[in-house]
């Protein structure tokens, strides 16, 4: 089954794989949302279904709970967990201090209450993901709907202001109407291109009324893992300053994502 995947999904389903080496019996994890941590969460499902692991898992999104309970993990919601040992999840961009863009797949704001409510936060990417500065990816910032033109205009106005190379916002659409998030929230793309202080405008730009919360992500990220096509895998550790390589063997008979 190995050989039907891409260079890419190889590079995902590797840093996946790796990454739920540090779940452990009892943990209470938080359950990324987006193409990588869906290999993610498969992966801990064939733990929980084939060794017996025991886990609680917390999503960041309804299709992650959908995928979670489908390969057999339980589901718990934040409230009931309180607080997670750990939370695995994918990222738009992430830069050599492991800060990171995240909420392409629309699901940043519940992204970030459980990363931010964890032990510690584990990133899974693959090569690609990696930029020396970010902002290339389109910055998403999740804003209440209400009055969402106001909104936009201050942040194009706020953005005169902060150190990035363009200034382009846009509504994120679903066909002909706004995307819609789970928290019934719309999300405004900022194309910026370059941000030079990411960590000065991640608190300017949730100053401006109307906006929920943002995709920059400064100081939640412990270790990112990335997968590389061949099978190799990276793992950073910003807190014990390591760099340590590895690699995921892929097995003919991986039948991990077969309905996929």
């Amino acid at each position: 089954m190995s050989g039907q995947l891409s260079p890419i999904d190889k590079a995902k389903f590797v840093a996946a794989k790796r990454a739920v080496d540090f779940v452990e019996d009892g943990m209470r994890v938080g359950l990324g949302t987006g193409s990588t941590s869906a290999w993610m969460v498969r992966c801990l499902g064939e733990l929980v279904r084939e060794e017996g692991l025991k886990i609680r898992g917390v999503p960041t999104s309804t299709r992650t709970a959908e995928l979670a309970r489908q390969v057999g993990i339980e589901v718990i919601s934040l409230d009931e967990a309180k607080w997670l040992d750990l939370t695995i999840d994918g990222a738009d961009e992430v830069d050599s201090d492991l800060n990171l863009i995240k909420g392409g797949g629309g699901a940043l704001l519940q992204e970030k209450i459980v990363a931010t409510a964890s032990d510690q936060m584990i990133v899974i990417a693959d090569a690609a993901k990696e930029v020396g500065q970010l902002g290339a990816f389109p910055l998403p910032i999740e804003v209440i709907p209400f009055g969402w033109q106001t909104t936009k205009a201050l942040v194009e106005e706020t953005l005169i202001n902060v150190d990035v190379l363009t200034r382009d916002t846009t509504l994120r659409m679903n066909g002909e109407a706004p995307y819609v998030t789970d928290e019934g929230n719309y999300i405004i793309d900022m194309h910026l291109s370059r941000i030079g202080n990411p960590r000065q405008l991640a608190l300017i730009v949730n100053q401006i009324p109307g906006v929920v919360e943002n995709g920059l992500f400064i100081d939640i990220c412990d270790i990112v893992v990335i997968g590389h096509g061949d099978g190799r895998v990276e793992v950073r550790d910003i807190n014990a300053g390591t760099v340590e390589e590895d690699r995921v063997d892929f097995l003919e008979n991986e039948n991990l994502f077969i309905d996929l």
